[in-house]
């Protein structure tokens, strides 16, 4: 009897999961150092979220709250690891990677993504951002799958000769 019940959970569940999967990923990849390591905190967090499922009465509220569980465990996993800093007379040489390339490359392309029109805007941010198939796409706007199609296929050209992404590469 304790299983009937839960069957629908279970299925609510995973029907979240397998639609916003790669959605979460990709959040939780950007807060991790590797795609295991993203896949972990991801998984963590859905485990939480399942245990809250019940709770969480707004469907629109679940993504958030995924997040939220992510950023969480991210937070914990930090103060876990986080290392003792002893001080010393010498500081050892370190090699510093500068991150805000993808800081700079996401404001560019967000720029580009805003300057096409909005029908190309709309299908590439519900292709790319929301991760919806092409059928999904056009459901959701109301056009045929050919329109979506074409529609991808020119905002992707016009991406392509946006002279904010040429990257231009000098040899020296």
């Amino acid at each position: 009897m304790a299983e009937a019940t839960r069957t629908p959970r279970y299925d609510e569940f995973s029907s979240y999961v397998a639609e916003r999967g790669p959605a979460l990923l990709r959040m939780a990849r950007s807060l991790t150092s590797s795609h295991a390591d993203a896949e972990d905190l991801l998984q963590a967090a859905l485990v939480k979220t399942f245990l809250a499922w019940g709770r969480i009465s707004n469907p629109k509220a679940r993504d958030g709250y995924v997040r939220r569980a992510m950023v969480n465990t991210q937070i914990s996993e930090w103060r876990r690891t986080r290392l003792d800093v002893y001080p010393t007379d010498e500081i050892p040489e370190q090699r510093v990677d500068d991150p805000t390339w993808r800081s700079d490359l996401a404001d560019v392309v967000g720029r580009s993504i805003e300057r096409l029109p909005d029908r190309q805007r709309t299908t590439v941010v519900l292709r790319y951002y929301e991760d919806l198939t092409e059928n999904q796409i056009a459901a959701r706007m109301g056009v045929t799958l050919g329109t979506v199609k074409s529609t991808l296929s020119r905002a992707v050209e016009k991406l392509r000769r946006d002279a904010d992404l040429i990257i231009e590469r000098t040899t020296s």
